[in-house]
Protein backbone atom coordinates (compact mmCIF):
# COMPACT_ATOMS: atom_id res chain seq x y z
CA UNK A 1 0.00 0.00 0.00
CA UNK A 2 1.32 3.37 -0.99
CA UNK A 3 1.75 6.04 1.64
CA UNK A 4 3.21 9.53 1.22
CA UNK A 5 6.95 9.51 1.46
CA UNK A 6 6.93 12.07 4.26
CA UNK A 7 4.22 10.39 6.28
CA UNK A 8 6.53 8.75 8.76
CA UNK A 9 5.12 10.64 11.72
CA UNK A 10 1.70 9.45 12.90
CA UNK A 11 -1.24 11.77 13.53
CA UNK A 12 -4.54 10.95 15.19
CA UNK A 13 -7.73 11.61 13.25
CA UNK A 14 -8.85 14.01 16.00
CA UNK A 15 -5.69 16.07 15.72
CA UNK A 16 -6.02 16.21 11.93
CA UNK A 17 -9.66 17.27 12.24
CA UNK A 18 -8.79 20.20 14.52
CA UNK A 19 -5.83 21.11 12.31
CA UNK A 20 -8.29 21.22 9.39
CA UNK A 21 -10.55 23.51 11.40
CA UNK A 22 -7.60 25.86 11.98
CA UNK A 23 -6.76 25.79 8.26
CA UNK A 24 -10.38 26.45 7.27
CA UNK A 25 -10.69 29.41 9.64
CA UNK A 26 -7.41 30.84 8.32
CA UNK A 27 -8.63 30.58 4.73
CA UNK A 28 -11.63 32.72 5.67
CA UNK A 29 -9.34 35.58 6.72
CA UNK A 30 -7.87 37.82 3.98
CA UNK A 31 -4.09 37.74 4.25
CA UNK A 32 -3.97 34.47 6.20
CA UNK A 33 -3.68 31.15 4.36
CA UNK A 34 -4.45 27.58 5.29
CA UNK A 35 -0.86 26.81 4.34
CA UNK A 36 0.27 29.01 7.22
CA UNK A 37 -1.67 26.94 9.74
CA UNK A 38 -0.50 23.65 8.19
CA UNK A 39 3.07 24.91 8.50
CA UNK A 40 2.59 26.11 12.07
CA UNK A 41 0.86 22.90 13.22
CA UNK A 42 3.48 20.56 11.82
CA UNK A 43 1.67 18.80 8.96
CA UNK A 44 2.95 20.86 6.03
CA UNK A 45 5.28 18.32 4.43
CA UNK A 46 2.78 15.52 5.10
CA UNK A 47 0.09 17.56 3.33
CA UNK A 48 2.34 18.09 0.30
CA UNK A 49 3.09 14.38 0.13
CA UNK A 50 -0.60 13.46 0.43
CA UNK A 51 -1.49 15.76 -2.45
CA UNK A 52 1.34 14.22 -4.50
CA UNK A 53 -0.41 10.85 -4.31
CA UNK A 54 -2.80 12.17 -6.97
CA UNK A 55 -0.37 11.39 -9.78
CA UNK A 56 0.06 9.68 -13.14
CA UNK A 57 0.24 6.28 -11.44
CA UNK A 58 -3.22 6.88 -9.98
CA UNK A 59 -4.58 7.72 -13.45
CA UNK A 60 -2.94 4.60 -14.85
CA UNK A 61 -4.57 2.42 -12.20
CA UNK A 62 -7.95 4.00 -12.88
CA UNK A 63 -7.49 3.53 -16.63
CA UNK A 64 -6.73 -0.15 -16.07
CA UNK A 65 -9.88 -0.54 -13.99
CA UNK A 66 -7.86 -1.35 -10.87
CA UNK A 67 -10.15 0.65 -8.61
CA UNK A 68 -9.13 -0.97 -5.34
CA UNK A 69 -5.43 -0.38 -5.98
CA UNK A 70 -6.18 3.21 -6.99
CA UNK A 71 -8.20 3.89 -3.85
CA UNK A 72 -5.62 2.36 -1.51
CA UNK A 73 -2.87 4.50 -3.07
CA UNK A 74 -4.44 7.61 -1.52
CA UNK A 75 -3.77 8.40 2.19
CA UNK A 76 -7.45 8.77 3.05
CA UNK A 77 -6.73 8.39 6.75
CA UNK A 78 -4.83 11.68 6.54
CA UNK A 79 -6.93 13.57 3.98
CA UNK A 80 -10.46 12.73 5.15
CA UNK A 81 -10.26 14.05 8.76
CA UNK A 82 -8.24 17.04 7.57
CA UNK A 83 -10.77 17.80 4.82
CA UNK A 84 -13.68 17.33 7.22
CA UNK A 85 -12.08 19.85 9.55
CA UNK A 86 -11.61 22.40 6.75
CA UNK A 87 -15.19 21.90 5.56
CA UNK A 88 -16.60 22.14 9.07
CA UNK A 89 -14.75 25.39 9.71
CA UNK A 90 -15.87 26.95 6.43
CA UNK A 91 -19.53 25.99 6.98
CA UNK A 92 -19.68 26.75 10.70
CA UNK A 93 -17.38 29.76 10.97
CA UNK A 94 -18.00 31.70 7.75
CA UNK A 95 -20.69 33.90 9.30
CA UNK A 96 -18.68 34.36 12.51
CA UNK A 97 -15.54 35.36 10.61
CA UNK A 98 -17.54 37.73 8.40
CA UNK A 99 -19.04 39.35 11.50
CA UNK A 100 -15.62 39.73 13.14
CA UNK A 101 -14.06 41.10 9.95
CA UNK A 102 -16.82 43.67 9.63
CA UNK A 103 -17.22 44.59 13.30
CA UNK A 104 -14.04 43.62 15.19
CA UNK A 105 -11.20 43.49 12.62
CA UNK A 106 -8.59 44.87 15.02
CA UNK A 107 -9.15 42.11 17.58
CA UNK A 108 -9.34 39.38 14.93
CA UNK A 109 -6.09 40.40 13.24
CA UNK A 110 -4.42 40.93 16.62
CA UNK A 111 -5.05 37.26 17.46
CA UNK A 112 -3.58 36.04 14.16
CA UNK A 113 -0.69 38.49 14.48
CA UNK A 114 0.24 36.92 17.84
CA UNK A 115 -0.07 33.42 16.38
CA UNK A 116 2.18 34.15 13.42
CA UNK A 117 4.83 36.00 15.44
CA UNK A 118 5.06 32.98 17.75
CA UNK A 119 5.24 30.61 14.79
CA UNK A 120 8.05 32.63 13.22
CA UNK A 121 10.08 32.30 16.43
CA UNK A 122 9.34 28.57 16.70
CA UNK A 123 10.24 27.89 13.06
CA UNK A 124 13.33 30.08 13.29
CA UNK A 125 14.65 27.90 16.11
CA UNK A 126 14.65 24.88 13.76
CA UNK A 127 16.70 26.55 11.00
CA UNK A 128 20.48 26.09 10.88
CA UNK A 129 21.37 29.73 10.39
CA UNK A 130 24.13 30.52 7.93
CA UNK A 131 24.58 33.16 5.20
CA UNK A 132 22.48 31.14 2.74
CA UNK A 133 19.57 30.73 5.16
CA UNK A 134 19.76 34.40 6.14
CA UNK A 135 19.62 35.43 2.46
CA UNK A 136 16.67 33.08 1.89
CA UNK A 137 14.85 34.61 4.87
CA UNK A 138 15.47 38.12 3.54
CA UNK A 139 14.29 37.15 0.05
CA UNK A 140 11.14 35.45 1.34
CA UNK A 141 10.36 38.41 3.61
CA UNK A 142 10.79 40.92 0.78
CA UNK A 143 8.65 38.85 -1.59
CA UNK A 144 5.87 38.39 0.98
CA UNK A 145 5.95 42.07 1.95
CA UNK A 146 5.65 43.22 -1.66
CA UNK A 147 2.96 40.71 -2.65
CA UNK A 148 0.57 41.50 0.22
CA UNK A 149 0.92 45.21 -0.55
CA UNK A 150 0.05 44.98 -4.25
CA UNK A 151 -2.92 46.93 -5.62
CA UNK A 152 -5.50 44.99 -7.68
CA UNK A 153 -4.92 44.99 -11.43
CA UNK A 154 -7.42 45.35 -14.25
CA UNK A 155 -7.19 42.16 -16.28
CA UNK A 156 -9.44 40.38 -18.81
CA UNK A 157 -11.63 37.45 -17.86
CA UNK A 158 -10.82 35.17 -20.77
CA UNK A 159 -10.30 31.41 -20.17
CA UNK A 160 -6.49 31.60 -20.37
CA UNK A 161 -6.29 34.41 -17.80
CA UNK A 162 -8.74 32.59 -15.53
CA UNK A 163 -6.72 29.37 -15.83
CA UNK A 164 -3.46 31.03 -14.77
CA UNK A 165 -5.26 33.02 -12.06
CA UNK A 166 -6.58 29.78 -10.57
CA UNK A 167 -3.11 28.22 -10.73
CA UNK A 168 -1.44 31.20 -9.02
CA UNK A 169 -4.17 31.43 -6.37
CA UNK A 170 -3.82 27.78 -5.35
CA UNK A 171 -0.02 28.10 -5.24
CA UNK A 172 -0.41 31.07 -2.89
CA UNK A 173 -2.86 29.13 -0.74
CA UNK A 174 -0.28 26.38 -0.25
CA UNK A 175 2.48 28.84 0.66
CA UNK A 176 2.53 30.04 4.28
CA UNK A 177 1.77 33.72 4.65
CA UNK A 178 -0.01 34.38 1.35
CA UNK A 179 -3.77 34.10 0.81
CA UNK A 180 -5.12 32.56 -2.38
CA UNK A 181 -8.20 34.80 -2.35
CA UNK A 182 -5.89 37.81 -2.01
CA UNK A 183 -4.01 36.74 -5.16
CA UNK A 184 -7.32 36.55 -7.05
CA UNK A 185 -8.07 40.06 -5.78
CA UNK A 186 -4.69 41.34 -6.99
CA UNK A 187 -5.27 39.76 -10.42
CA UNK A 188 -8.64 41.46 -10.71
CA UNK A 189 -10.53 38.14 -10.73
CA UNK A 190 -11.93 37.88 -7.20
CA UNK A 191 -15.33 39.54 -7.74
CA UNK A 192 -15.69 37.93 -11.17
CA UNK A 193 -15.03 34.43 -9.82
CA UNK A 194 -17.44 34.99 -6.91
CA UNK A 195 -20.14 36.06 -9.38
CA UNK A 196 -19.37 33.03 -11.56
CA UNK A 197 -19.77 30.67 -8.61
CA UNK A 198 -23.00 32.37 -7.51
CA UNK A 199 -24.40 32.17 -11.05
CA UNK A 200 -22.96 28.69 -11.79
CA UNK A 201 -21.17 30.14 -14.82
CA UNK A 202 -19.24 27.03 -15.91
CA UNK A 203 -17.43 28.93 -18.69
CA UNK A 204 -15.64 30.84 -15.93
CA UNK A 205 -15.59 28.20 -13.18
CA UNK A 206 -14.03 25.40 -15.26
CA UNK A 207 -10.86 27.31 -16.34
CA UNK A 208 -10.26 28.48 -12.75
CA UNK A 209 -10.80 24.96 -11.38
CA UNK A 210 -8.52 23.40 -14.02
CA UNK A 211 -5.85 25.98 -13.25
CA UNK A 212 -6.15 25.25 -9.53
CA UNK A 213 -5.77 21.49 -10.10
CA UNK A 214 -2.77 21.86 -12.41
CA UNK A 215 -1.16 24.47 -10.17
CA UNK A 216 -1.69 22.41 -7.02
CA UNK A 217 -0.42 19.11 -8.40
CA UNK A 218 2.60 20.73 -10.05
CA UNK A 219 3.55 23.16 -7.30
CA UNK A 220 3.45 20.65 -4.46
CA UNK A 221 5.97 18.53 -6.36
CA UNK A 222 8.29 21.50 -6.68
CA UNK A 223 7.92 22.35 -2.99
CA UNK A 224 8.48 18.73 -1.95
CA UNK A 225 11.61 18.54 -4.09
CA UNK A 226 12.95 21.75 -2.58
CA UNK A 227 12.23 20.55 0.97
CA UNK A 228 13.90 17.23 0.24
CA UNK A 229 17.07 18.67 -1.34
CA UNK A 230 17.30 22.19 0.18
CA UNK A 231 15.29 21.84 3.37
CA UNK A 232 17.07 24.47 5.44
CA UNK A 233 16.97 27.21 2.80
CA UNK A 234 13.39 26.37 1.78
CA UNK A 235 12.14 26.55 5.37
CA UNK A 236 13.92 29.92 5.74
CA UNK A 237 12.12 31.20 2.61
CA UNK A 238 8.75 29.98 3.91
CA UNK A 239 9.50 31.62 7.24
CA UNK A 240 10.23 34.82 5.31
CA UNK A 241 6.80 34.67 3.67
CA UNK A 242 5.26 34.62 7.13
CA UNK A 243 7.38 37.59 8.24
CA UNK A 244 6.38 39.55 5.13
CA UNK A 245 2.71 38.70 5.63
CA UNK A 246 2.72 40.57 8.95
CA UNK A 247 2.33 43.71 6.83
CA UNK A 248 -1.14 42.52 5.82
CA UNK A 249 -2.10 41.20 9.25
CA UNK A 250 -1.11 44.34 11.20
CA UNK A 251 -4.34 45.16 13.06
CA UNK A 252 -4.37 48.95 12.73
CA UNK A 253 -5.01 50.28 9.23
CA UNK A 254 -6.28 53.29 7.37
CA UNK A 255 -8.26 52.80 4.14
CA UNK A 256 -6.67 54.67 1.23
CA UNK A 257 -8.70 53.37 -1.72
CA UNK A 258 -11.96 51.42 -2.13
CA UNK A 259 -13.90 49.63 -4.87
CA UNK A 260 -17.50 48.44 -5.21
CA UNK A 261 -18.15 44.73 -4.74
CA UNK A 262 -20.75 42.70 -6.62
CA UNK A 263 -23.44 44.01 -4.26
CA UNK A 264 -22.48 47.63 -4.88
CA UNK A 265 -20.91 47.96 -1.43
CA UNK A 266 -17.54 49.71 -1.02
CA UNK A 267 -14.67 47.43 0.00
CA UNK A 268 -11.08 48.50 0.74
CA UNK A 269 -8.49 47.59 -1.90
CA UNK A 270 -5.57 49.62 -0.58
CA UNK A 271 -4.81 50.24 3.08
CA UNK A 272 -2.00 51.82 5.02
CA UNK A 273 -0.69 50.54 8.33
CA UNK A 274 -0.84 53.10 11.11
CA UNK A 275 0.30 53.24 14.73
CA UNK A 276 -2.39 52.48 17.32
CA UNK A 277 -3.62 54.93 19.92
CA UNK A 278 -1.93 53.50 22.99
CA UNK A 279 -4.22 55.49 25.28
CA UNK A 280 -7.32 53.78 23.87
CA UNK A 281 -8.91 50.77 25.53
CA UNK A 282 -9.01 49.03 22.13
CA UNK A 283 -5.20 48.93 22.00
CA UNK A 284 -4.83 47.17 25.34
CA UNK A 285 -7.58 44.65 24.56
CA UNK A 286 -5.99 43.93 21.16
CA UNK A 287 -2.58 43.57 22.81
CA UNK A 288 -4.00 41.08 25.32
CA UNK A 289 -5.60 39.09 22.48
CA UNK A 290 -2.31 39.08 20.55
CA UNK A 291 -0.51 37.80 23.67
CA UNK A 292 -3.13 35.04 24.03
CA UNK A 293 -2.50 34.00 20.42
CA UNK A 294 1.26 34.12 20.99
CA UNK A 295 1.10 31.99 24.15
CA UNK A 296 -1.39 29.54 22.63
CA UNK A 297 0.85 28.82 19.65
CA UNK A 298 3.89 28.33 21.87
CA UNK A 299 2.02 25.87 24.08
CA UNK A 300 0.73 23.92 21.06
CA UNK A 301 4.20 23.83 19.52
CA UNK A 302 5.83 22.67 22.76
CA UNK A 303 3.16 20.00 23.27
CA UNK A 304 4.07 18.66 19.82
CA UNK A 305 7.85 18.96 19.87
CA UNK A 306 8.97 19.56 23.45
CA UNK A 307 11.47 22.04 21.99
CA UNK A 308 9.68 25.38 21.79
CA UNK A 309 12.36 28.06 22.33
CA UNK A 310 10.15 30.43 24.35
CA UNK A 311 8.88 27.83 26.83
CA UNK A 312 12.30 26.24 27.22
CA UNK A 313 13.67 29.64 28.18
CA UNK A 314 10.95 29.84 30.81
CA UNK A 315 12.15 26.57 32.30
CA UNK A 316 9.75 24.12 30.66
CA UNK A 317 12.59 21.82 29.62
CA UNK A 318 11.78 18.28 28.75
CA UNK A 319 12.77 15.81 26.11
CA UNK A 320 10.84 16.02 22.88
CA UNK A 321 8.25 13.36 23.34
CA UNK A 322 7.60 10.56 20.93
CA UNK A 323 4.31 11.09 19.14
CA UNK A 324 1.68 8.94 20.91
CA UNK A 325 -1.06 9.24 18.32
CA UNK A 326 -2.08 6.01 16.64
CA UNK A 327 -0.76 5.65 13.09
CA UNK A 328 -3.12 6.88 10.40
CA UNK A 329 -3.83 4.16 7.84
CA UNK A 330 -2.59 5.03 4.36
Amino acid sequence: MHTPEAATRPFSALRLFFTGIAMGIADLIPGVSGGTMAFILGIYEHLLSAIKSFNVQLLRLLGQGRWRAALTSIPWGFLIPLGLGVGTAVLAMARVMRYLLENQPVYLFAFFFGLIVASIIAVGATVRWNPGAAAALAGGTAAGYVIVGLVPLTMPHDPVTLFFSGALAIMAMILPGISGSFILLILGQYAYVLDAVADLNLLAIVPVALGAVVGLLGFVRLLSWLLRHYHNVTVAVLMGFMVGSLRKIWPWKEVVETMLDRHGEPVPIRERNILPDMAAQEFWIALAIAVIGFVLLNVIDHAQTGANPMLRRLGWNRQARQEQDSRVPG
